[in-house]
């Protein structure tokens, strides 16, 4: 077997049946097609609980969904993060950056800019002036980019193709960003199958141009459809009975199944029938 797929899940609270069924998926299409499975456990904000990794690991295992050892948790390598944007550093590809986010709101854009795109604000700032703001907060790193756009395919959603302006690559508070981290992470695991889901597309263009401003292959991606609610809007806990906890393993194994046109006994069962050409391209809407 050559390659891996993983799942990632950020440990700020339970999985819903949502996440499940991405998890799951993630899992059919790594393992359908060769591949390893790997977990890692993405807890580098501080809302993160180690407790709510280990009941989001064993919600996993009970629906089916196996990986290899270890479970990487992203806490483990800050070293590893602080090397690559010293590298960057070194390049002369980054720059400080003072903005909150109500001063990138307010800020006038570019024209044809994507909303939410950085303005370049604190790009060229004189060292003098540099100097001030630092002494009133500390700053953020910012990539120098182009800022232009950049093209990925997806198995669903074919080419995407997204604005890549100069984006955080380390938090004010030192934190290293999730664009740089999950770039590392999945270089460093030989990741070569990116699965989630597809409020994530749009961070794909970003991922993918830092992968081969490093020098990584690009993974393949195949963003999936969430889980929405009867009113259409995401998927919450506040929406009743969505974790495994209110529902059970079993039950919510049946309808993760069910929303994607299968019957089966266990995951090794819905292995056997999975063809990753009958993934549904539309939200499943939770009937709850």
């Amino acid at each position: 077997m050559t390659g891996a797929g993983r799942f990632a899940p950020s440990p700020s609270g339970d999985l819903h049946i949502g996440n499940l069924r991405t998890a799951l998926l993630a899992w059919l299409l790594a393992r359908s097609t060769g591949r390893r499975f790997l977990m890692r456990v993405e807890d580098l904000d501080t809302r993160t609980s180690s407790a709510v990794a280990q009941r989001q690991l064993a919600d996993l295992a009970a629906i089916g969904v196996r990986w290899e050892l270890p479970v990487v948790w992203q806490s483990d390598r800050t070293h590893t993060y602080d090397q690559v944007v010293s590298l960057l550093n070194s390049h002369h590809l980054l720059y400080e950056c003072y903005c909150s986010r109500k001063d990138i709101a307010q800020a006038p854009t570019a024209p044809h800019s994507a909303p939410g795109a950085y303005p370049g604000t604190c790009r060229d700032l004189p060292e003098s002036e540099r100097a001030q703001r630092r002494a009133q907060r500390p700053p953020a790193l910012r990539l120098r980019t182009e800022n232009a756009p950049f093209t990925v395919h997806d198995l669903l959603h074919g080419e995407y193709t997204g604005l890549v302006d100069d984006f955080v690559v380390r938090r004010g508070d030192g934190v290293t960003a999730y664009n740089v981290a999950v770039v590392v992470d999945d270089h460093e695991q030989g990741v070569d199958q990116v699965v989630r889901g597809d409020d994530l597309l749009a961070s794909a263009p970003r991922q993918a141009y830092l992968a081969g401003l490093l020098g990584y292959p690009v993974p393949s991606y195949a963003h999936v459809p969430l889980v929405l609610n009867t009113a259409g809007a995401r998927l919450a806990k506040r929406d009743g009975a969505v974790t495994i906890a209110d529902l059970g393993a079993d039950r919510a194994f049946a309808m993760i199944c069910d929303s994607l046109g299968y019957t089966a006994s266990d995951a090794a069962d819905l292995l056997a029938q999975f063809d990753a050409g009958h993934i549904p391209h539309e939200p499943w809407i939770y009937p709850g």
